[in-house]
């Protein structure tokens, strides 16, 4: 192939992946002459703007004037709303009283309702909820503002519906499933949500049968932008996920699609998410999806939507969604497997392919997977080695981190080129024998576990006409080669950056070894090239040169804060008082009150406050005694019932507080309900010695807990009621952080702790 047809080919493999990114969701969030049926962006960050000017958790001050402002644009648009209340612990064993939002457009048909869903609680303490879920909450509110300008009567119910305590435990949603009247009639939920503040919005369903129906009724509501495949949704059943949604189908036997985003996770749960940082072409995103669905929904039959068959389904440009049933899987491997067969043999009688050559082409593709593998899976491991400071990003996705995806392709590509110029004297044909195989045995592997992946084989097939191609032709042309390639680099490239960006940097792996795979796909086109040793060199400097650009960005900067943390820890037993927090490389702020002295905790690592990660303090340091009053402990009833004894005990905050943790190593509790609220048998005999119950408290309110123990046993609970108010105390003198920290995210943070035993003899 000539130099030039090589540079314009690369050129035209990156534009094709650029188009792939750029088609997956809006460009232009910016609305010009729109009507008033329409969704306006615009209008809808006036709502974002306004929910997260504040931290509003349950239990905080703005919590209650974003339930306000919630209602009356909702009364505005001429919808009488409702509050239901109530006291859940969900599955978390996550105690909170609950204040949802609800509202109806009436249907003029009776049948199943439509539910419109979003929380409006941000996270625990100070996240301000600009993405999660405020642009959920505002992406309803606009929706049905254009939906009720149309003055047409839908034909179902549609519930506007706003759940409280979802970072809690997914309180309001356990609230409005398993008590609300209305949650009978609804057949279909939509739920919009974020784990980021950017990036486009996954489709993801929620069904306890097959996704047929719900895939073609998608597909008949026709969204601009649909970001959708059966691979995630596979993985998503898999893993213990869980939204609002999530409760609709295990509580409710409801069908449900949720619409969430997932980049820059580095602003997740943070103060940093913010109306600033959150990406309009996002949001348009969000907007994009709900209008067709509403349309089509509000009309279509919502009693019809359960399916035992599940469908394969994936977005490519132009086509939107492509489906097709799960029946055709196996077919479609077959197919696959007796083309390759087929052209094996046309290629040996054509004298294209040789026995030897054919064996050799398994040695620089295994050998690129290896290299490429074990460096993708010890790179988080040596990156948060060589630099402390990652540790201190709970969620794993670095504000680099998109320069270190870049960088490990750029070197899993340099790889690729590199060991295949040692093999440049094996033909085409003969090189992509071992491709073709692996990504075959790939395939049937999919087909057999995973079935939901298996329209991986669509690219192979794309492969298999390239295969088809070299063997018949010894110069073919190279723009055919690079249309065959075109499925591939659509459907594969989106996963080397989604999985490294969802689920964090240790999945580096994925990253680069899907980055091998794709790369052997395109062998029909970069086998030509002459100079691959001088592509993978320059592959490698720009590699170089994205881990130069990494490490000059390493540090911490008031665009991109530090996470930091510290609590104030008053052991009301013995009287002594700590500092404490969870990082791994102390801050300048933190190092004022964990410094010279510090150590690693013991006894306070053994009970671990819940958080998302399951986070325990790293280090303590002596702090001064300060007047914090311990909470209030009453045991108002103790008696012997047959062989079970009945343990009723209030405790009752002294200051204001926001939660309540509970801890016991007892194992064997009989029954246990926290403010009349039955915890489940299951968590009850499943769960391992420590944490009983949190309770995030509202209005100071008291905690009630009831317990049924075996007639003759010891008990002992142990307290910690915590407060975020240690910036704030007027009995402590903690500054304000600098512009280049943050408070942490996901644990307990700025908080005054008191610990206290009880002992039941």
């Amino acid at each position: 192939m000539k130099t030039s047809t090589s540079s314009l080919t690369l050129i035209l493999i990156l534009i094709i992946i650029y188009f792939g990114f750029k088609s997956s969701m809006p460009g232009d969030a910016i609305d010009k002459e729109l009507t008033e049926t329409e969704f306006a962006t615009e209008r809808a960050l006036v709502h974002v703007k306004k929910i997260s000017t504040k931290p509003h958790s349950v239990g905080f001050p703005a919590h209650k004037e974003i339930r306000n402002y919630i209602r009356r644009e909702l009364e505005k648009l001429g919808l009488q709303t409702s509050v239901q209340e109530g006291y859940t612990t969900g599955d978390w064993a996550n105690l909170s009283k609950a204040v949802n939002i609800i509202a109806k457009i009436e249907g003029t048909e009776k049948g199943k309702a439509l539910v419109l869903l979003s929380h409006y609680d941000s996270n625990p303490h100070s996240s301000l909820g600009a993405s999660d879920a405020g642009s959920g909450v505002a992406t309803i509110l606009e929706g049905v503002r254009a939906f009720l300008a149309e003055n047409k009567k839908p034909k179902n119910d549609i519930i506007i519906l706003f759940t409280d305590a979802e970072e809690l435990g997914l309180n309001g949603a356990d609230l409005f499933v398993n008590n609300h009247p209305w949650s009978k009639d609804v057949g279909l939920v939509l739920n919009f949500e974020a784990r980021g503040s950017g990036g486009p919005s996954y489709m993801l369903i929620e069904t306890n049968r097959g996704n047929s129906n719900l895939i073609k009724e998608f597909t008949k509501a026709n969204p601009d932008y649909p970001v959708a495949n059966s691979l995630v949704y596979s993985i998503y059943k898999m893993l213990p996920n869980d939204t609002d949604l999530t409760v609709f189908r295990k509580d409710g036997d409801i069908e449900g699609l949720n619409f969430a985003f997932i980049d820059d996770h580095y602003d997740y749960h943070t103060e940093r998410d913010t109306y600033e940082r959150l990406d309009r072409n996002t949001l348009a995103h969000q907007g994009s999806y709900l209008m067709p669905l509403l349309h089509h929904f509000s009309t279509a039959d919502l009693s019809n939507l359960k399916s035992l068959d599940d469908y394969n389904y994936f977005n490519v440009p132009f086509f939107k969604l492509v489906s097709y049933p799960f029946d055709w899987v196996w077919p479609l491997f077959i197919i696959a497997l007796i083309f390759f067969f087929a052209l094996i043999l046309h290629g040996f009688k054509k004298k294209s392919l040789n026995l030897k050559d054919s064996a050799l082409s398994f040695i620089p593709l295994l050998s690129t997977i290896v290299i490429n593998g074990i460096v993708g899976y010890f790179s988080w491991p040596i990156l948060k080695s060589s630099y402390p400071q990652y540790q201190d990003i709970l969620h794993g996705f670095t504000y680099n981190g998109y320069t270190y995806i870049t960088a490990f392709v750029l070197f899993s590509l340099a790889v690729c080129f590199f060991i295949y110029h040692k093999f440049r004297k094996i033909n085409t044909a003969n090189l992509l024998v071992g491709p073709l195989v692996l990504w075959l045995i790939i395939c049937g592997g999919l087909s057999t576990y995973l079935p939901g992946a298996s329209f991986f084989i669509i690219p192979v097939f794309a492969l298999l006409a390239a295969f088809l191609v070299v063997i018949n032709q010894e110069k073919p042309n190279a723009y055919l080669l690079v249309f065959l390639l075109i499925p591939a680099l659509w459907i594969f490239t989106p996963f080397i950056k989604m999985f490294p960006v969802g689920l964090g940097l240790k999945m580096m792996v994925a990253s680069t070894v899907l980055t091998t795979l794709v790369f052997v796909l395109a062998l029909p086109v970069f086998s030509f090239y002459k100079h691959k040793n001088r592509v993978a060199f320059i592959l490698m400097l720009l590699f170089i040169t994205a881990m130069v650009s990494a490490h000059l960005n390493a540090g911490f900067s008031e665009d991109h804060a530090k996470p930091t943390s510290l609590v104030y820890v008053l052991n009301a037993d013995s009287n002594d008082a700590q500092w404490a927090t969870y990082d791994h490389v102390l801050s300048g702020w933190t190092a004022q009150f964990v410094g010279a002295d510090k150590k690693v905790p013991e006894k306070l690592s053994k009970n671990t406050i819940s958080s998302k990660y399951k986070t325990a303090f790293t280090y303590t340091s002596k702090a001064p005694l300060k007047n914090i009053a311990a909470p209030k402990v009453e045991k108002t009833r103790d008696t012997i019932i047959g062989t079970e004894r009945h343990v009723k005990i209030c405790i009752t905050p002294q200051r204001n507080v926001n939660r309540l943790d509970i801890f016991t190593a007892q194992t064997n509790i009989i029954k246990a309900s926290v403010n009349s609220v039955p915890l489940s048998d299951y968590f009850l005999k499943n769960r391992t010695p420590g944490k009983l119950i949190t309770h995030y408290i509202s209005d100071n309110e008291y905690t009630e807990l009831s317990l049924i123990l075996p007639k003759d046993e010891k008990f002992e609970l142990k307290l910690y009621e915590a407060s975020n108010d240690l910036l704030t105390n007027s009995q402590f003198t903690v500054p304000a952080r600098p512009k280049n920290a943050i408070p942490k995210p996901f644990v307990l943070n700025d908080a005054i702790l008191v610990t206290k035993t009880i002992t039941i003899e």
